[in-house]
C-alpha cells in the first residue's frame, strides 16, 4: 500500500495543536476549570510565540544567508526590488516583506519594526511606544501593553544588531540620522498589535502558520528575483548554502531549515509559558507535588531579532 508523503510543515502545525488544545482548551481533571481561564490563550503567549518563529526565521536569513552571501559575491541592498537592482533584501526588508503578507493574511494582526532613529520617518516610534521603547534600550526585555491611542493589544521586543551588515547599512546609509551604531546595540523593537486580549486555541495556530506562509512567500520572492540577475551575480538556487560559494537555498531547502529550528522551539514555548500557571494552581491548591514546581520550565524569554 502506497501512503500519501504528509509535508512537515503539517505534521509541525499539527503537533503544536495538539499541544495547544491540551494546554490551554483542557485542564487537569482535579482543577476547577473555571479557575485558570482555560479556553483562553492570552494575547501575549501569541506575541511570544510569533515572535520566537520571527527572531528565528530573521537569524537563519542573517547569519546563514546575508552575512556568508555578501563573502561569496551576493549583494543585499533598500532597494532590491527595483528591476535594475540585482540583489536581495536585507534583513529589516525580509520582514517588511513578511508583514505585507502578513497583513494581507490576518488582516487584524499588525506587525512592524521601529526605532528611535528610523531611516524611514515613519518607522519612528512616538507615543507609548516610544516610551517602552526607551524601557527596552535599557534592560532589552520585551514590553506587553494595552496602547491607548489605538486601542490595541501590543507586544515590542527588542531588535539586536546581531550582523555587521545591520550596522554597516544604517551608519552609511544617507538618510540615516544616526551614524555611530555598533554591533550588539539595541537598534528598534519589533512591534506587534492585535485588537483582543483572549484568542482560542484554534486561532492562535492559524494565526501561526499564516506567519510561517507569509515569512517563506517573502524568501520565495527573492528566489524569484535572483533569476534576473545577470550570469556573473545569479546564485545557484538548489540545496546548499552560501557558506558553499555563489549558492542560495531553494524555497523547500530553506523551509526544512525553518520547521526544524522552529516548531521544536515554539512547543517548547507554549510548554514554558504554561508552567507558572499550573505551578501557581498547584500552589494555591495545598502546594502539590514539590518535585514538579521545582522542575517546571521557567517563563520563556524573548530572543533578540538579527
Amino acid at each position: 500500500m502506497t501512503l500519501t508523503r504528509i509535508p512537515r510543515s503539517a505534521i509541525a502545525l499539527a503537533a503544536l495543536a495538539v499541544v495547544g488544545i491540551y494546554l490551554f482548551a483542557t485542564a487537569p481533571a482535579d482543577l476547577d476549570e473555571d479557575s485558570v481561564g482555560a479556553r483562553d490563550v492570552p494575547v501575549e503567549t501569541l506575541f511570544r510565540l510569533l515572535n520566537a518563529e520571527n527572531a528565528s526565521i530573521r537569524k537563519i536569513y542573517t547569519a546563514e544567508i546575508v552575512t556568508p552571501g555578501q563573502k561569496a559575491g551576493l549583494r543585499f541592498h533598500e532597494d532590491w526590488k527595483r528591476k535594475d537592482v540585482h540583489a536581495g533584501p536585507l534583513p529589516a526588508l525580509l520582514l517588511r516583506e513578511t508583514a505585507n503578507r502578513l497583513q494581507q493574511r490576518v488582516p487584524e494582526l499588525s506587525l512592524f519594526l521601529g526605532s528611535s532613529y528610523p531611516i524611514e520617518v515613519t518607522n519612528k516610534f512616538k507615543g507609548a511606544q516610544q516610551t517602552y521603547f526607551e524601557q527596552i534600550e535599557k534592560d532589552r526585555q520585551p514590553k506587553f501593553f494595552l496602547d491607548a491611542s489605538t486601542g490595541r493589544q501590543t507586544a515590542m521586543f527588542a531588535d539586536i544588531a546581531s550582523a555587521p551588515a545591520c550596522v554597516t547599512c544604517h551608519n552609511d546609509h544617507p538618510k540615516s540620522p544616526r551614524k555611530d551604531w555598533k554591533q550588539n546595540d539595541v537598534m528598534g523593537a519589533t512591534t506587534w498589535s492585535f485588537p483582543r486580549d483572549k484568542l482560542s486555541t484554534d486561532e492562535v495556530i492559524a494565526i501561526l502558520a499564516a506567519y510561517r506562509a507569509s515569512a517563506l512567500d517573502a524568501y520565495d520572492a527573492y528566489l524569484k528575483k535572483t533569476a534576473g540577475f545577470d550570469d556573473k551575480e545569479r546564485p545557484k538556487v538548489g540545496p546548499q548554502w552560501p557558506k558553499d560559494g555563489l549558492f542560495v537555498p531553494d524555497a523547500g531547502t530553506f523551509r526544512d531549515r525553518v520547521e526544524a529550528q522552529n516548531s521544536i522551539a515554539s512547543l517548547n514555548l507554549l510548554l514554558d509559558l504554561r508552567a507558572p500557571a499550573r505551578r501557581e494552581l498547584a500552589g494555591a491548591r495545598g502546594g502539590g507535588d514539590k518535585r514538579a514546581q521545582d522542575g517546571a520550565a521557567a517563563p520563556g524569554k524573548s530572543g533578540s531579532a538579527p
